[in-house]
């Protein structure tokens, strides 16, 4: 089922895995119904093997937890279900516990548009350990490809060197729901419009487009298409130029443009959709301006991505516009961003304090950070991004450390542990400092409203702008430091040294 075909909103609480809800029947019957718990959304490598992510997704948070609601008809279908030993798979005093559930939970969150970099939390999560479990799917499922999308098209747009992209990759997106999210993501990631018209319509993105080879095949003669394209859209007149050959393509299109000047209207541009763009695209300019058509475009498709774009510039391609298609809406070469959803910290017996916990795992790359966490980024005196720090501010001390910290760091340096090795340590001296999550969802409700994706693009441009170049180059790019405060640090190193000893017991750090 589509998002698309969704009966009613409510719909979106079963979006879920069923094993949130198994999880969840065993916590109602373990008695941690009201049992606090902290969990995390991040990912564990930057995309496309780059050196930055974008965050997405989080500005439609608000509108999924508004809507996680177990009505009847929900209920229905939960109480049809058969376990595999047998008998029903839910039991009735716990569906009537999610047909009275009404989630209470906080979410702080990273702003649509701003950097995210590996290991750090996009999201966090906090509030009972049933709520946090029914919301992991459905959070992981907006953010993800989300996130993917919006940073695949600033790569996109970075190569494009500030000419216009237009998302066009509807009819290769992974059915319809994945063809608005794409448009809606790569809005914010830096796309001018989008060919989707129902995506225009529900995010208020512009939308574009004009013709078709089936246009042109559909007349006699290719000049007579474009003269009959020219008349039922004089202000909105790019013409497709490769049908048949594109050398004879422009000659038409010349033809055309004349005719349009002769009764006041300009043609917009040429269309570009296949054969070497780069040798093609210089032949169609040479021609044009030597008619005195300098004003009208040339635009570009055909499975474009960041590296052939910065290809026909390198090649002096004199190309003003694209529509990125395929790789953009299916985020080749990379299909999947790999986010988690895990647990961090429970709150003890006494309510007061919290528990920080981890995930070993077999592989030293999986595990996890422990503790309720904060993000304080660290710019120069330019502005200029250096570094991002994640402490843990479970309780009042680690909020003043937190606090002393970003006082260090703006007079002799603050000393932070690389969040993969705990060897290597940074010294980190800054001008100034901001937190990076931002509260999304208080006791269950929205804390504030969303940005628009105006907004939220504005802010993908401006946090951008903000980070090295050689942080954002497609080669190698430089690893921008995360790292943990030296407490957080510590507690790490204890948890992973006294779980491998004793199977997981809970340690103190009081």
């Amino acid at each position: 089922m589509s998002l698309t075909d969704f009966t009613k909103p409510t719909d979106i609480a079963l979006n879920t895995d069923l094993y949130e809800l198994t999880m969840a029947q065993a916590f109602f019957e373990a008695g941690k119904v009201d049992t606090r718990a902290c969990f995390n959304v991040f990912f564990r490598e930057n995309p496309y093997d780059g050196g930055y992510a974008i965050a997405c997704g989080t500005g439609q948070i608000q509108a999924l937890v508004e809507n996680v609601k177990f009505e009847e008809d929900a209920l229905s279908f939960l109480r049809s279900l058969q376990a595999p030993g047998g008998g029903a798979l839910f039991k009735e005093e716990f569906l009537e516990f999610l047909k009275d559930l009404k989630i209470d939970v906080d979410i702080y969150a990273i702003p649509e548009g701003d950097l995210v970099f590996p290991r750090e939390p996009l999201v966090c999560v906090e509030g009972p350990i049933i709520q946090c479990q029914l919301l992991e799917t459905a959070l992981l499922n907006l953010v993800n490809f989300q996130t993917l999308v919006a940073t695949k098209t600033t790569r996109v747009i970075q190569a494009a060197k500030g000419r216009v992209v237009s998302d066009f990759g509807l009819r290769r997106a992974q059915g319809p729901d994945g063809a608005l999210t794409v448009a809606r993501a790569s809005y914010i990631g830096g796309a001018a419009s989008t060919s989707n018209v129902l995506a225009g319509k529900i995010f208020d993105i512009p939308v574009f487009g004009t013709h078709a080879h089936s246009w042109v095949m559909s007349f006699n003669t290719e000049l007579e298409a474009f003269r009959a394209f020219a008349k039922s859209s004089p202000k909105n007149c790019t013409l497709l130029i490769d049908t048949y050959d594109v050398a004879q393509g422009v000659e038409n299109a010349i033809v055309v443009a004349k005719e349009m000047e002769a009764v006041g209207e300009k043609l917009s541009a040429i269309r570009i959709d296949s054969g070497d763009l780069a040798k093609l695209s210089k032949l169609c300019r040479k021609r044009l301006d030597e008619e005195g058509l300098d004003y009208v475009k040339i635009s570009a498709s055909n499975d474009l991505d960041e590296y052939t774009i910065q290809s026909l510039f390198e090649q002096g391609a004199p190309i003003d516009a694209f529509g990125v298609g395929t790789k953009l809406a299916t985020c080749d070469p990379q299909p999947s961003l790999g986010g988690v959803y895990k647990l961090s910290a429970f709150m003890n017996k006494d309510a007061k304090t919290w528990q920080p916990v981890m995930k070993l795992s077999e592989q030293a790359f999986k595990r996890t950070i422990p503790g309720v966490q904060d993000i304080v980024r660290f710019s120069d005196p330019d502005g200029q991004f250096i570094a991002d720090v994640l402490f843990d501010i479970s309780d009042e001390e680690g909020k003043e450390r937190e606090k002393m910290a970003e006082k260090d760091a703006s007079s002799g340096g603050f000393k932070a542990i690389d969040i993969m090795d705990a060897d290597k340590a940074y010294t980190i001296k800054a001008a100034s400092c901001q937190k990076v999550l931002e509260p999304v969802i208080k006791k269950g409700k929205p804390f504030a409203a969303p940005a628009s994706l105006v907004e939220a693009k504005a802010r993908t441009k401006q946090s951008l702008e903000k980070l090295d170049p050689a942080t954002k180059r497609f080669l190698n790019p430089e690893i921008y430091p995360v790292a943990l405060s030296p407490h957080l640090a510590k507690v790490r190193s204890i948890l992973a040294r006294e779980e491998s000893v004793n199977s997981g017991h809970p340690v103190s750090f009081t």
